[in-house]
């Protein structure tokens, strides 16, 4: 795998660049800044790039809207973005574009090697991995128009997992329930959520978009 950073913070940048090349993957280029960073993806084209949320010159979002940017410019590149706080907008902002290959994760995750490592890969196969601080914050602050009040509260159970970015067998042992019911909860959250029977995959991305937006 090979991986560009953007932060702006020295140590972590140092510390990030020495725990993913410990485990065997190649750090291209590691930058601070976001018009690095999309220069260091023009010339690299790496398979995934992480990148902090506020950086240089305002210490706002520059970052974010550098991945955003990215993506754009570079359709199919994979986004990890690292933020020190909960922000839901940032996520949804990410997925906007209806595709895999994005995550959200506070920066305190990073720190959790195993869960880290597990997200960074996932989202690099083009799944999705949202913080689970974020999935857990927006389950408290459903607005009472909740476009999402038609599925039942196993389907929400499922389909908060699912924002994590957590398979169907690894949903199915969380749940305690088999593959087959995680499956048929997710075809009956597609089906409630008006989705278009495009790729699983695809189908995947809109429901935790929709998720994220409700």
């Amino acid at each position: 795998m090979r991986i560009v950073i953007a932060e702006d913070d020295a140590l972590l940048r140092e510390g990030l660049t020495h725990l993913l090349r410990a485990e065997g993957m190649e750090v291209v280029t590691a930058v601070d800044n976001p018009d690095d960073l999309l220069a260091a993806i023009e010339a690299d084209r790496p398979d995934i790039a992480l990148v902090d949320v506020r950086m240089p010159p305002t210490f706002r979002d520059e970052g974010l809207r550098a991945a955003v940017e990215a993506r754009k410019r570079w359709p199919g590149l994979a986004v990890l973005v690292l933020s020190a706080h909960v922000e839901e907008s940032y996520a949804t902002e990410l997925l906007a574009d209806g595709t895999g290959g994005v995550g959200y994760l506070l920066k305190e995750r990073v720190g959790k090697v195993a869960d880290f490592l597990e997200a960074l890969n996932r989202v690099a196969a083009g799944g999705t991995a949202m913080d689970p601080e974020v999935v857990a914050q927006l389950l408290v602050r459903r607005r009472a128009d909740d476009p999402l009040q038609a599925l039942t509260p196993r389907e929400r159970e499922v389909l908060g997992l699912m924002a994590e970015g957590h398979s169907n067998s690894t949903i199915g042992g969380m749940l305690v329930v088999s593959d087959g019911a995680v499956h048929k909860h997710i075809g009956n959250i597609f089906t409630k959520l008006g989705l278009p029977t495009t790729d699983a995959g695809h189908r995947r991305v809109l429901a935790v978009l929709a998720y994220l937006k409700a």
